[in-house]
Formats: C-alpha cells, structure tokens, sequence
C-alpha cells in the first residue's frame, strides 16, 4: 500500500464523488446489501451532500478509495443529542459526522482515526455528534476512545438499527461537552 492521502471535497464536489462514495459503502457493507435500509445509502449521500456546509474526507491510496468521513452542521435546534441532554452548551453550535466508513482492506490501519482528525480539524462548530449501531459495541468504545460520550439511544427510520447517539466537544479539552450535562 501506498501512504494514503487525504483529499478534501465540498458541496459543489458532490456530483464527482458520489459514485465512489457509494462502491465504497457497498464494499464495507458487502455482506449487508440485502438489507433495505442499506441499499438507501444513495439516498443518504444525495441529502448529506446536498447540504450547502457539507465537508467529506476520502483516503486515496494511489487511485484507489480506502474510505471516508463526511458530514455536515446540523441545524440549529434540531441537533440529534437535544433530545437526551439537560442542560444546553454555552455553544450549541453541532457538525453531524454522518458517516465514517473504512473498506475491508484498510481497516485497523488507523485510517478511520486520521479521517476523523482531518474532518474535524477544519470545523468551527464546538461539539460533534454521530451515531452508532448499538449491536457493534467495539465501534462504539472507539469513539469513545476519541473522547465521545453516548447520552442516548435513537432509531431515526422504522427500518434503520437502534444507534447511540454520541457526542464530544471539537476542541482537543472537550471544554463544550463539560457544560452540557451529559
């Protein structure tokens, strides 16, 4: 393998990564495709991207994707965590991660860790929310491993698994998350 490069794309990108975006998804979900809530995943990326501050990290290693990050802010006061925290932050402002995904090949190479890094080195939000299936507990203690919390569970379609709903401040002292009582 070839050191990975991380490249950046925008909103105004969607159109050129989209496709790879979704072999990506159908290369880590491989044995998962049955599933109808995961052949929606075109779907999702068509809303993700169509987000006008929507942010994507992919790792290239040469002219192959060896997987990617993506998100976009959430609307002011419709944030996933709302729901399950007491107290508001003093900075509510919140980047959605809606996808993190490492193709088979990659994994445990610690590209997840660097996509993550990249994609949140350049947000201006204060806290970071995302969402774990909660049947993959290993996933879940890695995030927390990068100083997230779980402060509740969701099912945001009829159809899609139970996630945590996790969240952590941006900054490396995770100042904003203290304030939020979660």
């Amino acid at each position: 393998m070839m050191p990975l490069e991380l490249r950046h794309y925008s909103h105004a990108d969607l159109a050129e990564i989209r496709q790879t975006l979704i072999d990506v998804h159908s290369d880590a979900y491989a044995d998962q495709m049955d599933d109808p809530f995961h052949q929606r995943f075109p779907w999702f990326v068509d809303h993700w991207g169509g987000n006008s501050g929507f942010a994507c990290i992919i790792a290239w290693d040469g002219s192959e994707p060896a997987g990617f990050a993506y998100g976009a802010p959430s609307i002011p006061g419709r944030e996933w965590w709302r729901e399950h925290v007491s107290d508001e932050p003093v900075d509510p402002s919140t980047f959605a991660l809606s996808e993190l995904m490492v193709r088979p090949r990659w994994r445990k190479t610690g590209v997840a860790d660097r996509l993550h890094t990249e994609l949140l080195s350049s947000r201006d939000e204060a806290l970071s929310v995302l969402l774990v299936d909660t049947t993959h507990p290993r996933v879940q203690a890695l995030y927390e491993s990068w100083k997230y919390q779980k402060v509740g569970e969701r099912q945001p379609f009829p159809d899609s698994p139970v996630y945590a709903v996790m969240l952590r401040g941006i900054s490396a002292s995770d100042k904003h998350l203290s304030s939020a009582g979660g």
